[in-house]
Order: structure tokens, then sequence, then C-alpha cells
């Protein structure tokens, strides 16, 4: 394959068939015995017992290809995940393929043993007037996504199912306005989404909604697509929206149209996989509310699910070559939360019901007596006039 003017050879392996749940498949590519891949296939369900088999997630963004990024690696190998997703800023090749194989053989490690699901970022496009007009020919080539099978017409934007969780990648460099097929597509995947088989709602994408760092503010693939997608997000009642890009941590609390709002997702930003660019040190003051914790530090983080309620995030710190976990919060899911909020409306609406039905009945035994006192009234006053007309007729008036 020939990519702005280098050259860089591509094998694809299409291992088709039924695949069990939590079994370890091995193939061996020709020649015999030169490479062995052992993938481990995703977790279908985490247990409800009490003794937890946790369905873990490492997250990281703008991985990129220096000491600190093999760190990251380490560190996320001794961690025993089950899947690893990657907002966006893979290779850092910009053009050059050479680094995208490179990247394939420092990644190979890991990613031949477990899945590694990721969406595109800016570094992926790779579109050059005049010498490349295509974008993403690179990444759509060696990262092939399982797009088809959630009915999106590209390998930019795509959903699947892991045990109890539905992720959704989303492309912040494919169009996004409501017009566009990004967003269709999302609508009529967020429609499909059954909350008591997947209780858990995760999205990702590459450039941030909110952001707090002065790297990478006001870009339209941040204003734009918040702007276009926020709304739909929120009212499906999404929980996550983890984000790369900027080259620091940061964590915020649940929110929407910039203000804390119990029933919003809470947006990470986890953009500190290790990439030569350096990290994003700098930012806003003062820290507004929203933001609960920032550092810019290398590093990755983990998504541990233990059922179909809680979830724990740990941002795990590059630190003296030891993961560090630098910030960790618990998390408990909003279609677990609108249950309950739905329970206890219906509980409202059906006591409000019973108190309608016990004052309509108040009110018509009430109107059973006004009408008996208004007949005993009437029938008195009749029995006046009678009396009144007896005694004007036995006492003539005197002439």
């Amino acid at each position: 394959m020939v990519v702005g003017g280098f050259n860089s050879l591509v094998f694809l392996f299409l291992i088709s068939g039924f695949f069990q749940f939590n079994v370890v498949y091995s193939y061996t590519r020709p020649p015999p015995g030169e490479t062995t891949l052992t993938k481990h296939h995703k977790p279908d369900a985490f247990p409800e017992q009490v003794h937890i088999y946790q369905v873990g997630k490492d997250r990281m963004g703008d991985l990129g290809q220096t000491k600190w990024t093999e760190s990251t690696l380490d560190h996320i190998n001794k961690s025993n995940y089950h899947m690893l997703l990657l907002p966006g800023d893979l290779a850092y090749a910009d053009f050059i393929q050479k680094r995208w194989d490179s990247f394939g053989r420092l990644v190979d490690p890991l990613a031949s043993q477990r899945p590694w699901m990721v969406t595109q970022g800016n570094h992926e496009v790779e579109k050059m007037p005049l010498v490349h007009s295509e974008p993403f020919t690179a990444y759509n080539a060696r990262w092939k996504m399982p797009y088809k099978e959630s009915g999106s017409d590209s390998n930019l934007y795509y959903s699947f199912d892991v045990a109890g969780v539905h992720i959704i990648m989303l492309g912040s460099y494919a169009d996004f306005d409501s017009k566009s097929e990004q967003y269709k597509w999302l609508e009529g995947d967020l429609k499909k989404v059954n909350r008591k088989n997947t209780p858990w709602l995760v999205v990702l994408i590459h450039a941030p909604w909110y952001n707090s760092n002065r790297a990478h503010q006001g870009e339209k693939e941040s204003v734009y697509m918040k702007a276009s997608m926020e709304d739909l997000l929120y009212h499906a009642h999404v929980d996550i929206i983890l984000a790369g890009h900027v080259h620091a941590y940061e964590r915020f609390t649940r929110v929407h149209k910039s203000k804390s709002d119990n029933c919003g997702p809470v947006h990470i930003t986890i953009g500190d996989g290790g990439n030569h660019e350096g990290l994003a040190n700098k930012y806003i003051e003062p820290k507004p509310k929203i933001s609960l914790f920032r550092e810019a530090k290398f590093g990755h983080g983990t998504l541990e699910v233990f059922n179909a309620t809680h979830a724990l995030w740990n941002w795990h710190q590059n630190d003296n070559h030891e993961a560090v976990v630098s910030d960790s919060v618990w998390l408990i899911n909003l279609s677990s939360v609108m249950d309950k909020l739905n329970s206890e409306l219906l509980l409202k609406n059906i006591n409000i019901m019973k108190e309608n039905e016990r004052l309509r009945k108040i009110a018509q035994q009430l109107n059973q007596e006004n009408q008996t006192l208004l007949i005993e009234l009437k029938r008195k006053l009749s029995n006046d006039a009678s009396n009144s007309n007896n005694n004007a007729s036995n006492n003539p008036a005197s002439t």
C-alpha cells in the first residue's frame, strides 16, 4: 500500500465462525510456527454473586511511541484487563508509514492477546492537499473495527456490547451535525440500547467536550460536536464519556450544558498515554467547580464494572515506573438511578391517585349530604310557607 509517498505492507487476517465468550483461541500464521496469536474473547456478563469476577477495561488516549508509552503498556499488561479502549491518536505516524509499522510491533504483545478497540484522533486523519486527499487511509486499513455489525457504514464510528456495557465509539473528525450519517446512526443506535441487558452506557470521543486545560481550547471538534450531540447522549442517560487529545488527565462531575447535573454523564479526559509531544501542564484558573480532579502526568485509567449498578474508575499515574492510583471514584449507573426515580415517581403517582380517589369519595359523600340537607331545607321552607298561609286564613284582617 502506498500512502503519502511511503511504502508499507499491511497483512489482514479474517477468522470467521462461532466463538464462545470467555474462551481463549489461538492460530498460527503461515509459515507454521513463525507467529502464534492468542486471543482472549470478551466476557459475556458480569456475575451478580458476592465473589465478583471483575470486568476490567483499560483506557488511555494519545498513546504514541515513547519510553512513557512503554511504561504505560507495561502497567496495563500487569493489570489483567479484559479489553483496552483507546480514544484516538494511536501511532503519531503523521504520514510516515514506518511509524505505523513500529507502533504495530510495539503494541503487538498486548493487542495480540486481548481486544483493543479504538477510535480515531487528529493524528489519524493524514490528509494533505495535493499530496493525499483521502483521510484515514492508513487507519482504516490497519485498524479494522466491527462497525458493520452495529449498523454503521464507517470504520470511524461504531458500537458493541461487552459484559453488560454498551460502548459507543464516536468520530470527532467525521461529520457530526444533525444531518450527518454519524448523527443518524448514533440516534438509531441509542434507540436500540436495552438497559436491562446492558445497564451501562459508555461513549468514547477524541476531542473532549469539557476541558479546563489551556491546550486545545475552542476547537470545532469539541465545541460543535458538543453542541450537536450532547442533548442526544444526555437524554439517553449515558454514564461516562471518555476523551483524549489533551495530554493530561481530568475528571468532571456529572454535567450537562456546562452545569452540574445528576442526570448527566461523567466526563473524563485521559489523553496521557505517553505521546512524544509531551504533557499539557497549563490549566485555566480558578478551576471550574465542575472539574473535580486534574493533573498533567502520564498514565492510564481502568474501569472495573462489578455488577449492573456499580463500577470503579481508577486513574493510574506512571510515577517512578510504578502505576500509582492518583484518582479513584465509585460510579452508580444512571439506568439504575432512573429506574429508582421512575419507581419513586410511579409510587408518588399511585399515592396521588389513591388520595384523589379518597377525596373524590369524600366529595361524593358531602354532595349526598348536601342534597339531603337541601331536600330537608326545601321541605321545611314549604312547611313554613304552608303554616304561614293557614295562620293568615284563620285570622282575617279587621275592616
